[in-house]
């Protein structure tokens, strides 16, 4: 029975995205079966950050209605054999998904795949939703920013219906000077936000240019990705120590 983790923001801009992918990317490289699913529907571009631009040609809600199956769905990612990706909806309206449809669809997902990390859209509207309503365990990314650590604040109280344990912190984009310029710490984050820690991210201005490029990071190594594949072992349930922030 495979797991569906759901990542999530409280605002945007804290490369919660760009952690689906390159997680999702990692885990599939250890050899699970992985699977990465847009939730942000009419905003989708989780498929930018895989290098899989519109090569997908039917999203969730065609799974969910039975338009098509979910193999037919999911996209096989060429280099990552054991990545596949689902898109969302390109749009919200006449959208009209229950409950028991998405809890349907998180159980054919479980039944195919190992691990399913779902992109859920910034803020607390219907993807978020639609995306904590069938996931197991929550990642909820932010900034050492005072905004975006308020805004992680209120996305946990959100999430309220979770067991303990299951809810974590990744702190995203840090940079050494800029710590030091706010006289803060990781520890000051993971005070404000009250989770444990999953993961640190630092900044990497080379993420930027893969996107652009349509170029997944991991598929380089760079500096941001080493950090992601400690997340990714740490899912799992290895120990990893925290990526130094140079």
């Amino acid at each position: 029975m495979g797991k569906m983790i759901a990542v999530v923001s409280g605002k945007g801009g804290t490369g919660k995205t760009s952690l689906t992918a390159n997680v999702g990317l990692a885990l599939s490289a250890m050899g699970y079966r992985t699977l990465c699913m847009d939730c942000d529907i009419s905003l989708r571009n989780l498929d930018l950050a895989l290098g899989l631009s519109d090569l997908a040609l039917m999203d969730f809600n065609d799974v969910i209605q039975r338009r098509c199956t979910l193999e037919s769905a999911a996209v096989q990612h060429p280099q990552f054999k054991n990545l596949y990706f689902l898109t969302a909806p390109a749009s919200s309206e006449s959208l009209q998904i229950t409950r028991g449809q998405m809890k349907a669809l998180a159980s054919l997902i479980r039944d195919k795949f190992d691990y399913c990390l779902v992109d859920s859209p910034a803020g607390l509207g219907l993807g978020f939703q639609l995306s904590t309503l069938c996931a197991d365990s929550v990642i909820v990314v932010t900034t050492t920013d005072a905004s975006s650590l308020r805004d992680a604040q209120r996305t946990v109280t959100e999430l309220s219906g979770f067991p303990a344990g299951t809810i974590h912190l990744v702190v995203n984009r840090v940079q050494r000077k800029m710590l030091r310029a706010l006289h803060t710490t990781i520890d000051d984050a993971i005070d404000t936000a009250g989770l444990p820690l999953l993961g640190v991210v630092p900044e990497d201005s080379d993420l930027t240019c893969c996107m652009n490029r349509g170029v997944p990071l991991m598929m380089y190594n760079y500096y941001a990705a080493h950090a992601y594949e400690n997340i990714a072992k740490r899912i799992t349930g290895k120990r990893e120590p925290l990526i130094r922030i140079l």
